[in-house]
């Protein structure tokens, strides 16, 4: 299929298969125009850090440039096949705005300046801040695109070095919650299952997963097992008629901030319908009398008025997953940011635990991520987890860690949790963070509630470095402004949502004097006289495969073990799943076979949370429930949002992704294909709610809620009535288009609230309420003020009670 067509159709051509059989090949492949196979001087291998699916891939390169890409057809993840960000995405390595030179503010500008002048304001205002104050002045905020070689040295520079608790990701807004799901209900971090349980499962169900936009090869799996004999049935809970729900058995598209009593409604229909394993939960598991008091009065009827979803729908999705013979489910943002984020997503866990069904072929759970080396962010510790799912309140494993990094215990940061993202900018806000270090992502776009981050962001007494490939949102706020090189400019490995273990390696050189996030970290380190307990440099490497050797014997003995793993090993034809040992030298496809968890008191990585109020449990109390080291299965009531409809705000708002772009488009918005696919900021409302409100499709239309306001084109789709969704891409960077933040904003995040999960404490972004109004017709033309207060009367007569 030409290239072009990727963009239109995005999935490409089917090649159907039976359960049980293996996926087949097909290599997809896009070179610049112009450009043909033998004038590409050489094939670089890769893998993609546009999305977290992990599809491997070859740079193709011709004097000195990135020219192409090419499907690696023998990998595991994605044979051959590749997606629009893939295909395309690759292009804006080259874009003229790149960052090529060290910025400094002078006199309120940004200004070139040398590395050693930039390095020498970061170092000397660091040493001045610790003089004064303390670790706790110091904070960093970086991502989930880096790789694994540069989250670990940030991790040891920040928690080793700097000594400050004060360490994150933005990887806290979108994998946050599915970490904690894991740690609750297995003790440790690290998905169960894997990418091949698509080959072998009867039962298919996605919870909050719009996986044909957000894993685009991972659903080309899906739908070639869909295509071929013996396809499996698929369960869809979305708010929105997605291509998923489309191809879905049975759609489930509950009222947003629902999600537990939706699933305690699934989990009473199971217990109910006798389709508990119960020898195998007596064997493998504790809580479970809990949950079965707990979801009794969750019946389909009780559910379907919470949820606004018929009670026969509710029923006919039980019964697929009660009747399944192997099921696979998958998690993402849908439950993630939304409230009882946490809640929601372990009780996903729990229905795999009353089924008896993890560890084995087919019966696989996928707590998603949302970015490319999300699992590496966490594994490291750059999020604030201990690196190699140690357990910060467990004082052996701090001895242990203190070892691998040849320093005194007390000297790596553990009497207090971890400070989480919002808190960390709440501390920015109120002045005791007073050098914050972003690294690769973009908060000035991404977090919510914007103007008020853009108020935290500027403050003259904040010293903000921003390490970046381009001059963001954030970037344009900083004091420091360091260059980075891109993925393929670079060498390091990159681990997908499977735990598949990729290498990527250096295809070209960066632009300028950019440099890559290791070469940063570690230099810093240098110049701030960092060591060890014996006076040697804190940071003993110097290149890519040193660092990844290092992270080879901190993770050796722990759930996420890469010590059977090498650059040498990952040279070949595909990647590789860990744990990766000597007793397991080819990789482990899949977690807990036979029941047997990373859950006991002195291996676990956490004791886990209260999912209501976040309290941590504590060591004795954890010891006490759970002495044998089983999986927890853990109740939830369901709790109203925060934030619901009302008069003046009559609908609900979700954000989310569209296909063509990731994160704040810093990089697919440079991609010609995919920004013109996707040019401009949409508002998706239902048809009744188009009606209520005097809108058609292309109108401008004004979301307002009680933070903001944002203006974009309608769209008129099957999303349920009462539910407005704003993609969350857009921001203020490619200023051409005319919007500034303060005028007409486009970035959906000046409308979402400063909430959080109070367990894995991931942003809320889908249960803020919101009024929509149009403002011009498609043509330009100015709409009168509409009569909110009436249109609000109808939108809740017409869907209260509503059922779908």
């Amino acid at each position: 299929m030409p290239t072009h067509d990727r963009i239109i159709d995005v999935w490409g051509d089917r090649t159907p298969y039976a359960r049980g059989g293996r996926w087949p090949e097909r290599t997809d492949q896009h070179l610049a125009a112009g450009t043909t196979d033998q004038e590409v001087e050489k094939w670089v291998r890769s893998a993609s850090t546009l999305h977290s699916n992990g599809d491997a891939f070859d740079v193709a390169v011709r004097d000195g440039r990135v020219v192409g890409v090419r499907g690696r057809a023998g990998d595991r993840v994605n044979h051959g096949r590749l997606g629009p960000k893939d295909l395309f995405g690759w292009q804006s390595t080259h874009s003229a705005d790149r960052l090529t030179t060290p910025l400094v503010r002078r006199d309120g500008r940004l200004v070139e300046c040398s590395w050693d002048e930039a390095m020498d304001a970061v170092v000397g205002r660091t040493k001045q801040l610790l003089e004064e104050q303390g670790p706790s002045a110091v904070g960093f905020y970086t991502t989930g695109q880096l790789f694994l070689e540069e989250y670990y040295t940030l991790a040891l520079v920040a928690h080793g070095g700097i000594r400050t608790n004060h360490v994150d990701g933005n990887t806290r807004l979108c994998t946050a919650t599915a970490a904690e799901a894991l740690k609750e209900s297995f003790g440790s971090d690290g998905q169960p299952g894997s990418y091949t349980d698509v080959d072998h499962a009867d039962v298919i169900a996605l919870f909050g997963h719009n996986v044909a936009e957000t894993q685009t090869v991972l659903w080309m799996r899906m739908l070639d097992r869909l295509a071929g004999d013996d396809p499996p049935a698929l369960i869809c809970v979305d708010p929105r008629r997605t291509p998923v729900a489309e191809h879905a058995t049975v759609h489930l598209a509950p009222r947003p901030g629902t999600n537990v009593a939706l699933m305690n409604g699934l989990l009473h229909e199971i217990i109910a319908s006798g389709h508990v394993d119960d020898a195998w939960v007596q064997a493998h598991t504790v809580g479970y009398a809990d949950l079965e008091k707990l979801v009794a009065r969750y019946t389909p009827e009780v559910v379907g008025t919470i949820c606004d979803v018929p009670a026969a729908d509710v029923r006919a999705a039980a019964r697929l997953i009660g009747e399944a013979d192997a099921l696979l489910s998958t998690v993402l943002q849908g439950f993630y940011q939304s409230h009882q984020a946490t809640a929601a997503a372990v009780q996903v866990n729990n229905v795999h635990l009353l089924r008896g069904m993890i560890g084995r072929p087919g019966c696989g759970i996928l707590q998603m991520n949302g970015q490319p080396t999300a699992q590496n962010t966490r594994e490291c510790g750059a999020d604030g987890d201990m690196a190699g799912f140690r357990n910060w309140s467990n004082q052996a494993h701090v001895e242990d860690l203190a070892k691998v990094w040849n320093l005194d215990p007390k000297k790596i940061p553990h009497a207090t949790p971890p400070t989480h993202a919002m808190q960390i900018m709440r501390y920015a806000e109120d002045g005791s963070i007073r050098l914050l270090w972003v690294s690769g992502t973009n908060p000035a776009v991404s977090m919510p509630e914007l103007s008020r981050m853009r108020s935290v962001l500027s403050q003259e007494r904040l010293f903000l470095v921003v390490q970046d490939i381009f001059l963001s949102e954030t970037a344009q706020l900083a004091d420091v402004v360091l260059p980075a090189a891109a993925s393929h400019e670079k060498t390091g490995t990159l681990t997908n949502a499977d735990r598949t273990v990729h290498l990527s390696e250096k295809a070209v050189d960066p632009p300028g004097e950019a440099r890559s996030d290791l070469e940063i970290f570690a230099d810093f380190s240098r110049r701030m006289g960092l060591q060890d307990r014996d006076g040697d440099p804190l940071v003993p490497w110097s290149t890519p495969e040193e660092a990844f050797d290092a992270w080879r014997e901190c993770s050796r003995g722990r759930p996420c073990d890469y010590s059977g793993l090498s650059y040498g090993k990952l040279r070949g034809a595909s990647g590789i799943q860990w744990p990766c040992t000597e007793a397991a030298p080819d990789g482990t496809e899949r977690l807990y076979e036979g029941g047997v968890f990373w859950a006991a008191p002195d291996e676990c990585e956490t004791y886990g949370r209260d999912l209501e109020t976040g309290a941590p449990v504590e060591a004795g109390e954890y010891r006490a429930l759970n002495p044998f080291g089983r999986a927890v299965i853990k109740a939830a009531d369901y709790r109203p949002a925060h934030e619901l409809p009302d008069e003046a705000h009559p609908l609900q708002l979700i954000t989310g992704r569209t296909v063509y772009h990731f994160h704040t488009r810093t990089r697919t918005g440079r991609a010609p294909e995919l920004q013109a696919a996707a040019p401009e900021v949409w508002v998706e409302v239902s048809a009744h709610d188009a009606r209520t409100h005097g809108l058609c499709e292309g109108d401008v239309a004004e979301v307002r809620t009680r933070r903001g306001e944002v203006r974009a084109r309608v769209r008129v789709s099957g999303i349920r009535p009462g539910v407005a969704f704003l993609p969350f891409h857009y921001g203020y960077w490619d200023t051409e288009l005319g919007h500034r933040p303060g005028e007409h904003g486009r970035a959906a995040n000046e409308l979402t609230p400063t909430m959080w999960d109070p367990a894995s404490k991931q942003p809320i972004f889908k249960t803020a309420a919101c009024s929509v109004r149009k403002v011009a017709d498609g043509d330009g033309t100015p709409a009168p003020a509409p009569d909110i207060a009436a249109s609000a009367r109808v939108s809740a007569e017409t869907t209260e009670g509503a059922s779908r």
